[in-house]
């Protein structure tokens, strides 16, 4: 069993195992140094979710064992073939020079470049051909990033939700680092996470627990619950945590979901916040549902998220860069449509966007698409 593990975690992807365990200038970025203050508990925490092992989501969901998972594996045989998807044109020299616009740039995957007041922030930056420990096997590309790592403007923040291999590429991390030497982006990372970047090097990280936050660059940095699982092999399953992020400003509120199943950690997270401007939510990675449904959201489970969290508009994400599971690459977009139809929503309250698309973030009108700017 032990080989059959280490093997499925060269060979698929970390997010197929997941019941196994738990059935550059004017940037934030080059402002002068200054004290970071201390986390702070955005909400009161109980500490249920913490065990003598590591971590466990806070509400009972299904949970599934070897056999469940053998099964999963004969049934992973007959993947889909990858699929092509449009590729945007957008402006790399505009979103280097930009201060004043709010945008948001779909890298792909759960890799966001996200504009807001003058800070460039980054979601689970995966920019290389595999989601994989090895380069040279394991879930590869079906579309390139949208935007490459070296057109994107000075990073000021990465946000990191777990540490799954398609949302915490080693890779894209170092080559992040290695191009910001002198003005690092600071990472924001689940409780635990942080003793990864230490053994890379790399020190301008913080790490939260649920429902803590912390202030930096005009911005506040929440570190939310979701249901789902974490480990980079056979043997730390749960080490460390997993989470959403939200990230509020004056005047606008970010969710950003990271991976997750359905569970009520939504509902607690729209009480919270009392609503959003703008969710980016899990769409993919959903099939077969026997094995899936407790960590992954289907596209109908997705529209639910976005009532919880009362958000504003939202963007599907986690589709099309990767083959993890065994729904049609294509289908996860057609789905979320037909379920925003049913919810009684509008196109525009939930979308998906083209891999390199940039759109205007407003906070009362919502989103514009980017052919619109600078009208």
């Amino acid at each position: 069993m032990k080989t059959i593990l280490l093997m499925a975690s060269i060979t698929i992807p970390m997010a197929t195992l997941t019941v196994m365990a738990c059935s550059t200038t004017g940037s934030f970025s080059q402002a002068p140094a200054h004290k970071t203050p201390d986390p702070v508990e955005t909400a009161p925490m109980t500490r249920q979710h913490h065990t003598k092992k590591g971590f466990r989501n806070n509400y009972p969901h299904e949970r599934h064992g070897a056999g469940d998972f053998l099964k999963f594996l004969g049934e992973f045989r007959e993947a889909p073939a990858p699929r092509q998807f449009p590729l945007a044109s957008n402006d790399p020299s505009f979103l280097r020079g930009n201060r004043s616009e709010r945008t948001i740039t779909w890298i792909g995957h759960d890799t966001f470049l996200i504009q807001v007041n003058g800070l460039n922030l980054l979601t689970d930056p995966h920019f290389t051909e595999r989601a994989s420990p090895l380069g040279w096997v394991g879930p590869a590309r079906m579309m390139p990033p949208g935007l490459a790592l070296q057109q994107l403007p000075p990073i000021d923040v990465v946000l990191i939700s777990h540490n799954h291999y398609d949302h915490l590429d080693e890779g894209s991390v170092l080559a992040l680092q290695r191009r910001q030497s002198q003005q690092p982006p600071r990472f924001y990372v689940p409780l635990g996470v942080k003793a990864w970047f230490t053994a890379r090097e790399i020190h301008n990280v913080v790490e939260l627990d649920w429902w803590q936050s912390q202030e930096f660059a005009g911005a506040s940095f929440h570190a939310l619950p979701v249901q789902h699982f974490s480990g980079r092999g056979p043997f730390d399953r749960n080490a460390t945590l997993w989470c959403g992020w939200a990230v509020q400003w004056p005047d606008y509120k970010l969710f950003f979901a990271g991976d997750s199943g359905y569970s009520k950690d939504f509902q607690d997270i729209g009480k919270r916040f009392g609503g959003f401007d703008l969710s980016l939510i899990p769409i993919g990675a959903y099939d077969p549902r026997w094995f899936m449904r407790a960590m992954h959201v289907n596209p109908e489970e997705a529209v639910q998220i976005h009532r919880d969290v009362k958000s504003r508009q939202s963007i599907g994400m986690h589709w099309g860069s990767f083959v993890l599971t065994l729904e049609d690459p294509a289908e996860p977009p057609r789905r979320l449509e037909q379920a925003v139809k049913s919810a009684g929503l509008l196109p525009k309250d939930f979308s998906v966007m083209q891999h390199g698309e940039t759109r205007l973030l407003e906070s009362q009108a919502g989103l514009k698409f980017a052919g619109q700017l600078g009208q």
